[in-house]
């Protein structure tokens, strides 16, 4: 979205705000909050983003924006008059933009990045989610998933599919350059040594994003292997539970915690790594699912080690920087069979592989496709 505001294109994003679930915020209600002229990434962007009113109170929070955000989309529309219109991994909000788009003949786009009746905090919630998000995508002009692995689920998922397509992720082949960034620097302030082999995890940390068993698998080989560090970039639901994990196994010296770090960090920490892990459970979250940072690790020239994960199986395949393991209990093990001439020709097959997945390509892929839904709709 962002690069698409770049392009020209006037972008407004209506969203709920989940941190608070995760974040000590004071005050039952948050009010409306609008954010203009955001640009999280890329310099020159301009994003209009709103987050309606909601309490701050575990199911509550969604009755209230189910309201709330009808509100604000029926407004949005009427006074923004937008040419389209995408619902990106969401229930609520997406069934409300739909319903809207299809009142005021206006192509909908639905775009699915994860399974997303499955990430859901409140299990209740999930059927009814499910039975919802079958009716977007009947009523949708097209449906768009990130991966081929996660469109065929969303074929077998609904019925009455309208088009369905595929647009990859991708990564920013400019900020994720190795050859122009200097680790030294974040080595230093971690106090890892030229010695030490690194290991590397960003992202969201759930329960079931293996971290536990790694870290759990360092403290059996850190006599053996000294040497071997984690470094954890990000929090989430399990990040307490992971601390006391790090704590009550003695693994200080060996497991580094950066929590949340921004956006334009994120390149010189990777550029730290030696190995980046995917080590999440193959269960209905990441079955179907690709993520982006698979890709960025890949354009730092970083060897990845993940679970087999059906999405990310199909999207590498083998020899392009990926090695696979059965659970996330394999990852030491794996780590631990790698020399020094393995890593550097992985790190080769990542460098040729990544190459065709440049974000400036793919957002003219979509942006071609927007404008053809835009100008079929005016026939």
């Amino acid at each position: 979205m962002e690069k698409l505001s770049i392009r020209g294109h006037r972008v407004v994003v209506i969203g709920f705000d989940q941190l608070w679930r995760s974040e000590k915020t004071e005050g039952l209600f948050s009010k409306k909050d609008i954010f203009q002229n955001v640009c999280s990434i890329y310099k020159g962007a301009s994003v209009t983003f709103i987050c309606p009113p909601f309490i701050r109170f575990p199911i509550i929070d969604y009755i209230f924006f189910l309201f709330s955000s009808r509100k604000e989309i029926n407004r949005c529309i009427n006074s923004f008059n937008p040419d389209i219109i995408i619902g990106f991994t969401s229930v609520i909000s997406c069934y409300w933009g739909m319903k809207f788009a299809k009142k005021g003949n206006i192509p909908f786009i639905y775009y699915w990045t994860d399974v997303i009746h499955t990430l859901i905090p409140l299990k209740i919630f999930r059927p009814l989610a499910k039975v919802i998000q079958k009716k977007i995508i009947k009523n949708s002009t097209i449906v768009m998933a990130i991966n081929e692995n996660l469109r065929e689920y969303i074929v077998s998922f609904a019925t009455d599919l309208p088009l369905t397509k595929v647009i990859p992720g991708g990564v920013d082949s400019q900020r994720f350059d190795p050859l122009k960034i200097d680790s030294l620097p974040v080595r230093q302030k971690h106090g890892i040594s030229k010695d030490d082999l690194v290991l590397f995890f960003m992202g969201w940390i759930y329960p079931f994003s293996g971290l536990k068993e790694v870290i759990l698998g360092i403290s059996k080989i850190k006599g053996k292997y000294p040497n071997i560090k984690l470094m954890i970039v990000g929090e989430g639901d399990y990040y307490p539970q992971l601390k006391d994990i790090i704590k009550d196994n003695g693994l200080m010296d060996h497991v580094i915690l950066t929590g949340r770090r921004p956006f334009e960090e994120i390149p010189q920490l990777i550029a730290v790594a030696d190995i980046c892990l995917l080590p999440a459970y193959n269960n209905e979250i990441m079955r179907y699912i690709v993520p982006i940072k698979i890709y960025e690790y890949l354009a730092m020239h970083k060897p990845v080690i993940s679970t087999k994960l059906p999405g990310v199986m199909r999207e590498f395949e083998n020899d392009n920087g990926v090695i696979y393991v059965d659970k996330p209990e394999d990852i030491i093990n794996k780590v631990t069979q790698l020399s020094k001439g393995d890593i550097q020709k992985i790190s080769l097959m990542a460098k040729s592989f990544i190459k065709k997945y440049e974000w400036d390509i793919i957002v003219s892929q979509f942006e071609d496709l927007l404008e053809s839904l835009v100008k079929e709709g005016r026939k």
